[in-house]
């Protein structure tokens, strides 16, 4: 008996606030037709929570109808997954009946941040996602073993699953630059190449779904939950920006400045630290997010930055000089206080936003901390302009309400979407354990 062929069918996705990639399928023959009149949408779609809830109450209810606009440029496809067929991905705007851009978008959220920076200040962003996952074999034996961190042994005994991501990557279009065995039991980290600020968010997507794919196809699965286990390592998501102006050339290195900061670069860092206990809840917005953004977590707890310190939130990246290299085209600052449960496009959006006001506002350049702020005299806190980061999602969501700047940068019906979202995921945890709230998370990122 013949089968009959599999017919291939492409994602067109949108990624929602609980960063949640959804959307609808299309065959080839109809994709042109997505990228004129879109696919179906629901306006209360975006306030779906990661256990599959819709939070309630929320600015839309039953009504409404939106279209998901495929973009023919962001289309992201492997054949190298294991499955049976492609992993075909376009990603997509939300847009109104007429066209209109939707408020709940927040890929176009990202695209109006990109477009004010260039016509405010000439400047565009270049930026990458690092993300870093869990890899769990269904098979293994709960009480094996792990092999040594950042070992040939751990990716080894994850074979082929190192290789097969790696190819796959590549074979998607987002330039995978490492494939990692990390610190943590089972956990992996993958980076690629930087390149503009929506294609990065769009890559941060595609290699969350590819990794997932792949896992799943070869009897594991991967997670990227901030706090898989309220004892083990966190996972997070470093942001890595740095600019370029109008001709294409670096803009984010003077040797002369603080750190090598330029003058737009310090002020930008100064807005993101200005705004920063606000910025979290869209960076960091889960019940877990905050196990992780403690001190001595190598992760972020201060309004904090640093020079190659990776407990700073913002981190001044190393620059390598070997074989004469110029400074310039590798300096980056990453931006430390972000995991796998924020939405890429509205975490980089506000970033820049509040980067752009301080640009704005001539901020000076912050001070350059170093040492541990955990133990620092309150005199030397407020000396340095040091703020603890709020400890839970709930503190984080009233500096949001409390920073009237920051909920102005976007409509405000996403900023009632997302509090709605967040409120609902918070009252989803009540009365659990950190446990059994990380093995939640654990289950659904």
């Amino acid at each position: 008996m013949t089968e009959t062929p599999l017919l291939p069918l492409v994602n067109i996705v949108t990624t929602d606030l609980a960063a949640i990639t959804r959307g609808r399928p299309a065959t080839e023959a109809r994709l042109a037709s997505a990228a004129q009149t879109g696919v179906g949408w629901v306006p209360a779609n975006l306030c779906l929570t990661p256990f599959n809830t819709i939070s309630d109450p929320n600015p839309w209810g039953s009504s409404g109808d939106l279209r998901i606009l495929a973009d023919l440029g962001a289309r992201y496809t492997t054949a190298s997954t294991g499955s049976a067929t492609a992993l075909d991905l376009v990603m997509g705007d939300i847009v109104e009946l007429d066209g209109t851009p939707g408020d709940g978008c927040a890929r176009t959220q990202l695209k109006a941040a990109i477009a004010a920076l260039k016509s405010e200040t000439g400047l565009s962003i270049r930026a990458t996602f690092e993300q870093e996952f869990l890899l769990k074999p269904n098979h293994r034996a709960d009480d094996a073993i792990p092999a040594h961190a950042f070992s040939v042994a751990s990716l080894r005994a994850a074979e082929p699953f190192v290789p097969r991501l790696w190819a796959a990557l590549e074979e998607a279009g987002v330039e995978p630059e490492m494939v990692l065995a990390e610190y943590g039991n089972d956990q992996f980290e993958v980076t690629c190449a930087p390149t503009d600020a929506l294609a990065a968010a769009d890559r941060a997507i595609v290699i969350r779904e590819v990794t997932r794919e792949i896992a799943r196809n070869l009897d594991g699965r991967a997670c990227f939950a901030p706090k898989p286990d309220p004892d083990a390592v966190g996972n997070g998501v470093h942001i890595h920006f740095s600019f370029v102006d109008a001709k294409g050339e670096p803009a984010t290195y003077d040797a002369a400045g603080p750190g090598g900061l330029s003058l737009h670069a310090a002020s930008f860092c100064a807005g993101v630290l200005k705004h920063l206990p606000a910025l979290v809840a869209l960076t960091a917005p889960s019940p877990p997010s905050y196990y992780r953004l403690a001190p001595h977590n190598w992760s972020s707890s201060y309004t904090w930055l640093g020079e190659r310190d990776r407990e700073a939130t913002l981190r001044i990246c190393p620059v390598v000089t070997l074989g004469g290299r110029d400074p310039a085209r590798q300096f980056n600052i990453e931006y430390r206080a972000a995991d796998a449960t924020a939405n890429p496009y509205l975490a980089l959006a506000a970033i820049i936003r509040a980067g752009l006001a301080g640009i704005a506002a001539a901020l000076p350049a912050p001070p350059i901390v170093s040492g541990d702020p955990s133990i620092m005299s309150a005199e030397e806190l407020a000396r340095n302009g040091l703020h603890r980061l709020p400890e839970t999602l709930d503190l984080a969501l009233a500096e949001l309400a409390a920073d009237t700047v920051v909920k102005g940068w976007f409509p405000p019906r996403l900023i009632e979407s997302f509090v709605a979202v967040k409120r609902a995921e918070i009252a989803l945890m009540e009365g659990k354990t950190k446990l059994a709230i990380c093995a939640a998370y654990g289950e659904r990122y």
